[in-house]
């Protein structure tokens, strides 16, 4: 019996999260196209079909484009917290009652041994929030869509197994591009996103001795780039001692190539 899963997008542009044991198949996240998500599910083998439920972490297009679609389609439950749910209610149309469910901040949901925590993060919608996973003493916690990372969140996520960590933009980058100011500044505030620089710094406090793998989420594609995000964290993590490249592994993802099932 494992927990296992896959980032099947991260970017700015799109996000979904697939998580499974053999009892429970999940996804976090539906930012693409109905059509796209149901292609990149087919990529690490899973069906839609299969799918027990849908959780969402807030209501900005990236995370939920898709969310009405599949839930319709599928006959999937929804799980989101309460002004999660009024914030989207429009977006992603018409959902049946009895496939809409609340899943507060702060608190834990059971699915078939899969414990779900769910805790809030600093960032410019209603009630944003994210998931760290446990079971069977493995643990898998996702932090992305944050403007900082605060001391409750880091112990929340530490020490897990695998980590899904944003790196979403590099500030020089950033600053020197194309973007409007109020976006520049919107991005650097303690509500927009978290910068290479500031995820390696993070990355320090809640690495521990259970963690191997941190997949490099939530890239601009403007602002950044898989090769700098990877050389910004991985040199940062050397000069401070962590075996980068050795008992952990840093790991990209991608907008629109899943990553392989990992399975702990």
């Amino acid at each position: 019996m494992s927990l296992h899963f896959s980032v099947l997008a991260s970017s700015s542009s799109g996000n979904a999260f697939y998580i499974g044991t053999n009892n429970t198949k999940l996804l976090v996240d539906a930012g693409l196209s109905g059509k796209r998500i149901e292609s990149l599910l087919q990529e690490v083998d899973v069906s839609p079909h299969d799918l027990g439920g849908i959780l969402v972490t807030h209501e900005h297009s990236d995370h939920i484009k898709g969310l009405g679609i599949m839930a319709r389609r599928y006959q999937i439950p929804i799980y989101a917290n309460a002004k999660t749910w009024q914030a989207m209610e429009n977006a992603i149309g018409k959902i049946p009652t009895d496939q809409k469910f609340e899943f507060e901040i702060e608190t834990v949901k059971s699915f078939s041994g899969l414990d779900i925590e769910s805790f809030g993060v600093s960032h410019d919608a209603l009630e944003p929030m994210f998931y760290v996973f446990h079971y069977e003493g493995k643990k898998v916690a996702m932090l992305t869509d944050t403007g900082y990372v605060s001391e409750r969140m880091k112990k929340t996520i530490e020490n897990a197994d695998a980590l899904l960590f944003e790196t979403n933009h590099d500030v020089g980058m950033l600053q020197m591009g194309k973007y409007p100011w109020n976006v520049k500044r919107r991005i650097l505030s303690d509500l927009g996103h978290v910068s290479n620089d500031d995820a390696a710094l993070a990355m320090m406090d809640v690495i521990g001795d259970q963690t191997k793998k941190i997949y490099l989420g939530h890239l601009s594609q403007d602002n950044n780039m898989v090769d700098l995000a990877q050389m910004s964290v991985e040199q940062k993590l050397k000069e401070n001692g962590f075996p980068v490249g050795e008992a952990l592994q840093l790991e990209s993802t991608s907008p629109v190539k899943p990553t392989p099932i990992l399975h702990l």
